[in-house]
């Protein structure tokens, strides 16, 4: 699992390199100093924008994996020992939740600094 995973980091690494290639502009005119503040404020929105989408992503992937492992785990136990499934459906249902509350806060993170990226 590992392996795997480090694999789609990797190939993630690569494809998002052209993300920060940057426009080799020369120095702004004198005088158009307040359009290169704009231009250097819309770069910082999108590198904003960049990280909330990649932290989402990560959040809702990481998420998945945990609740399919805490799925299957209690799959398992409860084909080990039927008589024990309710008590092991109910703390499964509250790990679920606790483990989607951290996407969600990812989530409301997004739109909390959505209002920054133009």
């Amino acid at each position: 699992m590992l392996k795997k995973g480090l694999a789609v980091l990797a190939i993630a690494a690569l494809l998002v390199g052209p993300v920060f290639a940057q426009d080799m502009k020369g120095p702004p005119a004198a005088g158009h100093a307040a359009a290169a503040a704009e231009e250097k404020a819309s770069g910082a929105a999108a590198q904003v924008g960049f990280a909330l989408a990649l932290g989402l992503a990560i959040a809702a992937f990481g998420g998945a994996l945990g609740q399919s492992n805490a799925i299957a785990k209690a799959v398992d136990a409860v084909a080990r020992q039927p008589e024990a499934g309710a008590r092991i459906q109910g703390m499964m249902i509250i790990g679920l939740a606790l483990i989607e509350t951290l996407v969600i806060y990812m989530l409301l993170i997004c739109f909390m600094w959505g209002d920054k990226v133009k």
